[in-house]
C-alpha cells in the first residue's frame, strides 16, 4: 500500500491536492448542511467557478445532492468520507510523522489528523471522532471516567456513537465549571457523554477558580467530597489542553498575574495549573476536582487538543506523563515537530 501511494505521489503528483481537495468539499457540506455553493466556497477560501466544477463531479458520482435550499451528502457520499480519512492520512505520510514525534515527545501513543485547526474550524469535529473512537475501544465494563471541559471536549461527547455494549460506566466531571457557558462547562460534558455510552454520572457543583478559604468549606460537603474521592479511582481520564494565555483571560485572571505568568514562561494549563514548556508548575489555581498528583497515578490518560497554536502547550503538557495518549491534528504536530527539532 505504501509503495502504491509514493509511486501515485510521484508519477500523478496532483492527485494527492485534487483528493484532498474534494474530501474538504464533502467534509464541509457534510457539517453544514443544507449548504449553498456560496457559503461554501467562502468557508473553504474556493472560488465560486471551481466550487461549481468540482460540485457537479461529485454529483454525477452520486456523493452529493443538490436542492433548493442546497447541498446534502448523500449516503454513499457519508461512506466515502469516513473511507477517505484513512486513506489521506497515508498519503500524507502521517504515520510517519506520528512515529517521528512519539520518539521525540517519549510517550506512550500519537494519532495524528489530517489538517489545521487553525485554517479550518471543522478539523476540531474530526479530531473529536477520532478521540471518541479511540474511547469507545479503550474503556472497559465498569469503568469510572473523568473529562475536563472546553469546546474540544464537547466535540468528543457529541462525536461519540450512542453504545449499549459497555456496563455500569460512570463519567465524572474532572472539575469545576468555568466561565457562564455551561455548554462547554465538565458537568454539562459529563452528562452528555454518559448519555452516549449509556453509563451514569455525577455532577460537580462547583465553581472553578475560587479563593482556598470557599474550597477548603466546599470540600466539607459530602457530595463534592464523595465526588473527590471517586475522581482519585477513575481508570481514564480525557482532556484538553489549553494556552496559558488563552485560560488565563478566560478565568479573568488580572492584567498583573496574566503578565507574571508569561514573564515565567507559562504555556499550558491544564486541570487548573500553568506550566512552562518544560512541564515545569508556574501557578495552580484553587479548583475543586483532579489534582497533579492524581493525574500522574491514572491508568489511561488521553490528551485531545488541536491548532499549530497549541503546539507549546501541547509540548508541555506531553512532559508529565509518559504514559499519555495524544489526540491532535497536523498542524500541532508538524509546529511541535519543528521545535523539538
Amino acid at each position: 500500500m505504501e509503495d502504491i501511494l509514493t509511486l501515485q505521489k510521484k508519477i500523478i503528483p496532483e492527485m494527492t491536492e485534487i483528493l484532498e481537495k474534494r474530501y474538504n468539499i464533502l467534509r464541509n457540506i457534510y457539517y453544514n448542511e443544507p449548504i449553498g455553493r456560496r457559503t461554501l466556497a467562502g468557508n473553504l477560501g474556493i472560488g465560486e467557478r471551481i466550487i461549481r466544477t468540482e460540485v457537479n463531479i461529485l454529483k454525477k458520482q452520486g456523493l452529493l445532492e443538490i436542492k433548493s435550499v442546497g447541498m446534502n451528502v448523500t449516503e454513499d457520499g457519508k461512506i466515502i468520507i469516513d473511507q477517505l480519512k484513512g486513506f489521506i492520512h497515508k498519503l500524507k505520510g502521517l504515520t510517519n510523522l506520528e512515529e517521528s514525534l512519539q520518539q521525540k515527545l517519549k510517550i506512550k501513543k500519537i494519532i495524528i489528523v489530517p489538517g489545521d485547526f487553525d485554517k479550518d474550524n471543522f478539523i476540531k469535529k474530526d479530531v473529536g471522532k477520532t478521540a471518541a473512537e479511540f474511547i469507545k475501544n479503550t474503556i472497559k465494563d465498569n469503568n469510572i471516567i473523568g473529562i475536563t471541559g472546553g469546546s474540544t471536549m464537547a466535540s468528543v461527547a457529541d462525536a461519540m456513537l450512542y453504545n449499549t455494549k459497555l456496563k455500569d460506566i460512570l463519567v465524572l466531571p474532572a472539575r469545576g465549571g468555568i466561565g457562564r457557558n455551561v455548554e462547554m462547562q465538565a458537568n454539562n460534558i459529563a452528562a452528555r457523554l454518559a448519555k452516549r455510552l449509556d453509563g451514569s454520572y455525577k455532577l460537580l457543583h462547583v465553581p472553578d477558580n475560587i479563593n482556598k478559604e470557599a474550597l477548603n468549606t466546599l470540600l466539607q460537603v459530602e457530595e463534592i467530597r464523595e465526588l473527590v474521592d471517586m475522581l482519585k479511582k477513575m481508570n481514564a481520564l480525557i482532556f484538553g489542553i489549553g494556552r496559558a494565555d488563552t485560560m488565563a483571560k478566560r478565568r479573568k485572571l488580572s492584567e498583573e498575574l496574566l503578565t507574571d505568568l508569561l514573564n515565567k514562561g507559562a504555556v499550558a494549563e491544564a486541570f487548573g495549573y500553568y506550566f512552562d514548556l518544560n512541564g515545569e508548575i508556574v501557578r495552580e489555581s484553587s479548583t475543586v476536582g483532579i489534582t497533579l498528583d492524581d493525574f500522574k497515578k491514572i491508568k489511561t490518560v488521553i490528551g485531545v487538543a488541536c491548532g499549530s497554536e497549541k503546539a507549546k502547550a501541547i509540548k508541555a503538557i506531553s512532559s508529565l506523563k509518559k504514559d499519555i495518549v495524544l489526540i491532535t491534528d497536523e498542524g500541532a504536530a508538524k509546529e511541535i515537530l519543528n521545535m523539538v527539532k
